[in-house]
């Protein structure tokens, strides 16, 4: 009875894990390809994707191409090969012995070293924290060498594994500075100034950092995926399979009767399982569209709050400062009008006031500050741009997702419909009005 169990029970393991990471990758995928790509002056607190390149001011050297970088990691794997006797029984019930080579490698040495970088893009910079990230770096180290190459005992162990033949493979991977890089997290508040970082959350979807472009990283996703999926369907197919090609007695009697079962099961469960991944997808996507506008409102209230108090202030600096430069245009005018030895005003009585006025503002910054607004216009405007843009593209999104069959009828079963997109004239709220006295 056990062994009638152990072939369904194994390919009913097999085809389980193949759906089980089939069913992960595309709500990875999907994940990855419904959410828009932020900039860095534009990015949310949340989930969100970046590109740029990676920056720092202090990289580390990676240890085997001497490479200016922000992450590296290398290896150093060591040939082996021996002959290995065995002892079997053939077909006849003789016991004989056989002589077989085998070989592989083993690693004998490895590091690396992972430190915060800034990616930058056309709008800045943000800050990003790779400790806890899936890294897809690039290969920037890669020799097989012997024992007599310099670098086979330079940058490995002195030591040899048992049955080594003395050939090493030298492999080192890193993200150099400087070096595109395509970041997908979770965005929180830096503790240090206000201002936004990527880090590892564990209630974040994923946290990726690549050295390919998001188009490699859906692709590659997607190919893993279908394998999997093809592997599974591949297994479920095997007593069936077996039944067709008229060998129905290696098989059990029972699995043989309902060979057909399996591969039924794996497809309808495969297709519960895509419906529940669109779905989810499209719930979420949504949330994200709601999340999106909110972002509008955040930045067209920071503009309403944050705009006519610094007008006000520099308003107020700028009067300052004209009546001090009059009061100081005034009595230079008259000492020149005066005559030395003539009769005129007492400047000395005066002087202690101006002194005052100096020593309380020892520099007079109007200028710089209507210069401080001017940059605070400019970078408001900028993050409701930024966020109106990030809105269009995640509800573009959306519509594109609910008009494309099949997805289009799992979203008309739940009753889901597309957003608008903003323009310029979707704005209630009036714009900020800056002015100042004559």
């Amino acid at each position: 009875m056990n062994e009638l169990l152990i072939f369904p029970v194994v390919v009913a393991l097999v085809c389980g894990l193949c759906l089980w990471r089939n069913a992960r990758l595309l709500r990875r995928r999907r994940f990855l390809h419904d959410t828009p790509t932020s900039k860095a002056r534009g990015v949310f607190i949340g989930f969100v994707e970046l590109k740029g390149t990676a920056e720092s001011a202090a990289p580390v050297t990676s240890f085997l191409a001497a490479a200016s970088c922000v992450h590296y990691s290398w290896r150093v794997d060591e040939s082996w090969s021996r002959l290995v006797t065995e002892t079997y029984t053939d077909s006849k019930g003789i016991r004989r012995t056989r002589t077989r080579t085998e070989s592989g490698s083993t690693a004998v040495a490895s590091g690396g070293e992972t430190i915060p970088f800034y990616l930058k893009d056309d709008t800045g910079v943000i800050l990003v924290r790779p400790a806890g990230a899936e890294m897809e770096t690039a290969t920037v180290f890669s020799e097989k060498v012997g024992r007599g190459d310099a670098l086979y005992y330079a940058k490995g162990p002195p030591g040899s594994v048992p049955d080594s033949t003395h050939r090493r493979h030298f492999l080192e991977t890193a993200i150099p500075l400087q070096t595109p890089v395509f970041v997908a997290g979770r965005a929180r508040e830096r503790a240090d100034v206000v201002a936004a970082e990527i880090a590892a959350n564990p209630e974040s979807e994923m946290f990726l950092i690549s050295t390919r472009d998001e188009e490699k990283v859906l692709r590659n996703l997607g190919v893993k995926a279908w394998i999997w999926g093809a592997v599974g369907l591949m297994t479920a197919g095997v007593p069936w399979g077996i039944v067709l090609w008229g060998k129905a007695g290696l098989l059990p009697a029972i699995v043989a009767r309902f060979s057909w079962l399996p591969l039924s099961v794996f497809a309808a469960v495969w297709i519960v399982l895509w419906v529940w991944t669109v779905f989810n997808s499209l719930v979420a996507l949504r949330q994200r569209v709601r999340q999106g506008w909110s972002l509008i409102d955040v930045q067209l209230q920071r503009r309403h709050d944050l705009i006519p108090r610094i007008a006000t202030t520099v308003a107020g600096l700028g009067a300052h400062e004209a009546a001090v430069q009059t009061t100081l245009a005034a009595l230079r005018a008259q000492s020149q009008a005066t005559p030395p030895g003539v009769s005129g005003p007492d400047f000395g009585g005066v002087a202690g006031a101006v002194r005052a006025v100096v020593e309380r503002y020892p520099e007079l910054t109007a200028q710089a500050g209507f210069a401080a607004l001017q940059a605070q216009l400019v970078e408001t405007e900028q993050r409701v741009a930024l966020a109106r843009g990030y809105y269009n593209d995640i509800a573009t999104q959306l519509a594109t997702r609910l008009k494309t069959i099949p997805e289009r009828w799992v979203g008309a079963l739940v009753g889901m419909r597309s957003e608008p997109l903003l323009a310029a004239a979707d704005f209630e709220r009036a714009p900020v009005r800056v002015e100042f006295a004559a």
